[in-house]
């Protein structure tokens, strides 16, 4: 089933110059880049994306770590995208991911793991939502 999900290249992985690394990997695995951008989120923005999370120890640094640099949000599309997209990503923990994954591969800490991704198509929806307009996405 084709379908759409979020994914986002984090401030450490656009710092160490592993966007073009990272997309190569999306794009072996069959997924279509539809629409991209690379921005810089601010506080209000990214309490606002990882809400969620804001009852846990962990929110101001997760928020501070997600404002200290650039970012790469993307749009992936292809069969089973969601899963495709996090088997490619590897576990949170970069120490317990597959060998191949990209947390694997790059990844320094749970906290600085180099991406992220929708888990589900619910949440794919609401965070494709809260980056892109509808036409700004391109299915090739």
């Amino acid at each position: 089933m084709s379908e759409r999900t979020l994914s986002m290249i984090k401030p450490d992985g656009v710092a160490r110059d592993l966007i073009g690394e990272i997309y190569r990997r999306f794009e072996a695995a069959g997924l279509h880049v539809v629409g991209a951008r690379m921005i810089r989120l601010d506080q209000r923005k990214a309490r606002a994306f990882y809400q969620v999370h804001r009852e846990r120890p962990f929110f101001d640094d997760l928020v501070a770590y997600m404002t200290s640099g650039p970012i790469m949000v993307q749009v992936l599309e292809g069969e089973n995208a969601i899963q495709r997209n996090r088997e490619l990503m590897g576990a949170t923990d970069p120490a317990r991911a597959d060998a191949g994954t990209v947390r694997a591969d790059y990844g320094e800490s749970v906290e600085r793991n180099v991406v992220h991704g929708s888990d589900g198509p619910g949440t794919a929806r609401e965070e494709i939502d809260f980056f892109f307009q509808p036409d700004e996405l391109h299915s090739r």
